[in-house]
């Protein structure tokens, strides 16, 4: 297990876990909690045994957005500029693991917070769960334009008019209409939930899922040139197994190459 100030970063049976530990302050995120994620993140794609990674807050919260103590150094809104693209390296580092990722979400996931929660693949969250923006109304900051259009393609942009000119914070129900959320589960089956669903994730063709990490990555980034990735897929073991497999009606063995 590796600890980095309240980030906990632990691997065990193929499952990644990552806590944010802070609940003493809703697990808001100090730079340095920034910078710990985005390592923890990239250790991940170095262990070979990895099939799929969990994020969560202790106590009852995902994470409420930065440390606003954090701000009381800016001096210029170059300082503003520097912040956001920090914030953008640990969801670059989050958005990049290439195996999938689960947001599991307890209270609020806020701000930061909500786009640490974006940039998992797959989120399922308890019934009081709730998602926003609402610094019009706390900080009087802003957030970047390439996160205003991530959680427009999440949202839909109404929804995130609404998070921000009237500090709305979405329930659990509305965000799952969205699409945002895959499952809203109660709180005393979140951890038998988590569980069967990395158990389910695991038990799939890595390569595949990879594959698909990496085209969803480069589909945000408003690249379609796949022709390298379909190579590796199709030229792989796995690929190759999994028609052995069907034809010989039997379960695949995936090796994850």
């Amino acid at each position: 297990m590796v600890r980095n100030r309240s980030i906990v970063a632990s691997v065990k049976d193929g499952v990644a876990a990552v806590v944010i530990d802070r609940p003493e302050a809703k697990n808001a995120m100090s730079f340095a909690m920034y910078d710990a994620l985005g390592a923890a993140c990239r250790s991940f794609n170095a262990d070979p045994t990895i099939r799929v990674a969990t994020f969560r807050g202790g106590g009852k919260a995902f994470a409420s957005g930065t440390d606003i103590s954090e701000f009381q150094t800016f001096r210029s809104g170059e300082d503003g500029v520097a912040y956001e693209d920090m914030i953008e390296a640990s969801l670059d580092a989050l958005a990049g693991i290439k195996v999938p990722t689960i947001a599991v979400i307890e209270g609020p996931a806020v701000g930061g917070g909500l786009m640490l929660a974006q940039a998992c693949d797959v989120r399922i969250a308890v019934p009081e769960a709730r998602f926003g923006i609402p610094v019009a109304r706390t900080l009087g900051n802003c957030i970047a334009t390439r996160n205003l259009v991530r959680l427009s393609g999440e949202f839909g942009a109404s929804r995130v008019r609404r998070m921000i000119y009237l500090a709305e914070l979405i329930d659990a129900e509305e965000a799952k209409s969205a699409g945002f959320l895959a499952k809203i589960v109660e709180a005393e089956k979140l951890d038998e939930t988590v569980a069967a669903l990395c158990r389910q994730i695991a038990a799939y063709a890595p390569v595949t899922l990879r594959t698909a990490k990496e085209q969803f990555r480069r589909f945000a980034r408003g690249v379609q040139d796949d022709r390298d990735l379909l190579e590796a897929c199709y030229a792989s073991a796995d690929f190759h197994e999994g028609v052995a497999a069907f034809m010989a009606k039997r379960a695949p063995r995936w090796q994850g190459a």
